[in-house]
């Protein structure tokens, strides 16, 4: 059994990067933008609409404050700002989940944050900080063996751990920086028997094929990648045909 999960409402204005409606007719699971790195009131509140529609969990995808950095660029935060960025960003995503019948989930930090909070303790700390703010016993979904991981569960929230289809690994299981090579996983099928092999084996060759174990309760498809939504289906479609159920984690 996995989860599914994909980036959505990554867009504001005028501008769309991806495609909501097509993917949330495949994911399980949909971490939605809140403003920060993409998204903005109408967008969060169209993606709400369709994933209460759809039956798909909606999870905030909190960044840092770097709209024209898309939220890939690092930055140091002191925690206790950190802390009230990541309960606002909750908070106006769930004002729109309430009112389409449903509630966020589950938080899912983005781009630099996740990354960061691999290792960085303080700052991990201060997303849980921010998840406890919101009021909430909401799950936490994030890099396995992060700090991250470890402090929302020693604060008591359900810690999930994910893996990426469509991203490479380091020989230190943590995500290739983008830019360098290796970072993604361009070929469909190759996204394709990767997912399977995760989920059904939990071992994903590095970037320099070392077998790694990650074990994940929860497979993202990034949305912003080209032909994601038909990468997306052919991932969905081929668990299930290996026997692996689709499921939410929440």
């Amino acid at each position: 059994m996995i989860d599914l999960n994909a980036d959505l409402g990554e867009g504001f204005g005028r501008w769309r990067l991806t495609d909501d409606e097509q993917l949330l007719s495949v994911v399980t699971s949909a971490n939605v933008a809140c403003g920060f790195h993409a998204g903005d009131a109408v967008t969060m509140r169209r993606v709400c609409e369709l994933a209460a529609e759809r039956g798909v969990r909606i999870g905030a995808q909190v960044s840092y404050h770097d709209l024209a950095g898309f939220g890939r660029r690092a930055m140091d935060v002191p925690p206790d700002e950190l802390a009230a960025e990541v309960a606002y960003q909750i908070g106006a995503l769930e004002v729109f989940a309430r009112a389409a019948g449903t509630r966020v989930s589950y938080v899912k930090p983005h781009g630099a944050l996740y990354n960061r909070v691999v290792r960085d303790a303080e700052q991990a700390a201060a997303v849980i900080a921010g998840v406890l703010l919101a009021g909430k016993g909401l799950s936490v979904l994030g890099p396995p063996g992060s700090r991250l991981l470890e402090l929302a569960g020693a604060a008591g929230l359900p810690a999930v751990p994910e893996a990426f289809a469509d991203r490479g690994y380091t020989e230190e299981a943590t995500l290739v920086p983008r830019g360098q090579d290796g970072a993604l996983v361009t070929d469909p099928e190759s996204v394709v028997v990767r997912s399977v092999t995760l989920a059904r084996t939990g071992v994903v060759a590095s970037h320099l094929g070392t077998p790694l174990a990650i074990r994940a309760r929860s497979l993202c498809v990034h949305g912003d990648t080209p032909g994601a939504v038909d990468l997306a289906r052919r991932v969905r479609e081929r668990l299930e045909a290996s026997g692996v159920r689709v499921e939410a984690f929440v």
